[in-house]
């Protein structure tokens, strides 16, 4: 099993993000700061989020999402020091819960870190399967020409006792 799966779901973060930075959210995500980072949430998670993205926010925010606590949210600027600093490449976030609020705020997918390392373990698995099928038919081939050298070699003995 794959140990730097968290290292490859950051990494396609920051990918998804150079993309979507020049986009439709250039001036939220252009030169982000934790205000227009802050702001941007506010605005997705106002249309419509899943119940993923809902989580994410509760366990960042340690808040459920409602319409009517936008002043409440908005003294929340702080929680975006690590997504602002990450979108940058001036550190690496350890909280897990920053890392999945940045996945949302560039809508990478798979979301969150759990569904994207389900999705490499599974990967992984019909890789594997494949590599052993792979295998297990060569083996399968050799024993078959194998035997085939067999009967052909008892047969080539038989004709030359017939001489």
């Amino acid at each position: 099993m794959r140990n730097n799966t968290l290292n490859e779901y950051k990494k396609a973060i920051k990918i998804k993000y150079e993309i979507e930075k020049r986009g439709k959210y250039f001036d939220y995500l252009h030169k982000p700061s934790r205000g227009k980072l802050r702001d941007f949430c506010w605005l997705i998670f106002e249309s419509n989020p899943t119940q993923d993205d809902l989580n994410v926010f509760r366990n960042l925010f340690s808040l459920d999402f409602d319409h009517t606590k936008k002043k409440k949210f908005k003294e929340q600027k702080d929680k975006f020091r690590p997504i602002e600093t990450f979108f940058k490449g001036e550190t690496d976030p350890v909280n897990i819960d920053a890392i999945n609020m940045a996945a949302i705020m560039v809508d990478f997918q798979p979301r969150p870190f759990k569904k994207f390392h389900e999705k490499c373990k599974n990967e992984e698995a019909k890789q594997i399967e494949k590599s052993s099928k792979a295998i297990s038919g060569k083996k399968n081939r050799k024993i078959k020409w194998q035997k085939r050298y067999i009967v052909i070699e008892r047969n080539l003995r038989q004709v030359m006792a017939l001489f």
